[in-house]
């Protein structure tokens, strides 16, 4: 029986894989049942996102010399990298919403539920609760669903159970959407960021970066679509505000207003994974053009 894969409409064996790499002008540098095990892991398709940058034609022929191991390296850069970021991309999450619970929940005590109070969110945000308090998110979180069935006429959990288990992006949704200025401000603040566009722009950074690792999406051409705004505290490599890079700066910047020693941490790990591959010629040329990093 063949092991089959898919590869445009028509499905096709590891060893026609192969064959077609081989003719579009990959070195298969690896033993071939190394090959099919990695084709059988990680997949044709998805290996596809990491040799697309080294395509030179419509026929999908390859750079001359590129070789699959290289492909690999690629993979496993974007892999080192989503596992770093997302550990410390989910320190800043944590941050940002305890700052929101606590400042919100403080001022308006006796509206535990004040998600869903128009006189604190915006009626906006109230009108799609339902999308974001499901059924689904009372039953998959097991202390709002011990909430319910503890207090059975509760229609919603307080506030500080509530955002616990609510994403970044709606998390950041509900920051949009408050009403009063002053907790915004006290909050941007304390990241240091006094125009409250390029605070929530950041923000918006932060999310797209922590959604794309938790999706598993291709970090290295990774591009932020409007652009990151500019504050004096990060300098941004070429003024260059898209990039993955780019990205990673805003993270290390708010790790810093949290904790140094973790922004220290994650700068070493990121530059340690770099420095990997700082004599692989084909995945230098990502890390420096795609990911505009520049080596030390």
């Amino acid at each position: 029986k063949k092991t089959i894969n898919y590869m445009g409409n028509t499905a096709t064996t590891f060893n026609e894989q192969i064959a077609l790499l081989e003719k579009r002008g990959m070195v298969i540098d690896m033993e071939p049942n190394k090959v099919k095990e990695i084709l059988l892991d990680i997949g044709y398709y998805r290996l596809g996102f990491y040799w697309h940058p080294f395509v030179i034609d419509d026929n999908h022929n390859l750079l001359e010399g590129i070789k699959f191991s290289d492909i690999v390296n690629l993979y496993y850069l974007d892999v080192d990298l989503r596992n770093i970021l997302t550990r410390y991309l989910n320190r800043i999450e944590i941050n940002f919403r305890t700052k929101i619970v606590y400042y919100v929940s403080n001022k308006f005590k006796l509206s535990p539920t004040w998600f869903i109070d128009p006189k604190i969110v915006s009626q906006d945000f109230i009108n799609d609760i339902d999308k974001y308090y499901s059924s689904d998110f009372k039953k998959s979180n097991k202390p709002i669903k011990k909430h319910h069935q503890k207090y059975l006429n509760d229609k919603y959990a307080p506030a500080w159970k509530t955002l616990e288990f609510f994403t970044f992006g709606v998390v950041l949704k509900i920051f949009k959407n408050l009403h009063d200025n002053d907790i915004k401000e006290r909050i941007s603040n304390i990241y240091g960021v006094k125009n409250m566009n390029k605070f929530i722009s950041l923000i918006e950074t932060l999310v797209l970066l922590r959604n794309t690792c938790a999706h598993g999406g291709v970090l290295f051409d990774l591009k932020i679509p409007k652009g990151i705004s500019k504050i004096p505290e990060i300098e941004f490599n070429n003024n260059d505000r898209m990039s993955l890079d780019s990205s990673i700066k805003v993270v290390l910047y708010f790790l810093q207003k949290i904790s140094n020693d973790r922004k220290c941490d994650l700068e070493k790990s990121i530059n340690e994974i770099f420095e990997k591959y700082r004599n692989n010629g084909f995945v230098k040329r990502i890390i420096e053009g795609d990911i505009n990093y520049i080596y030390k």
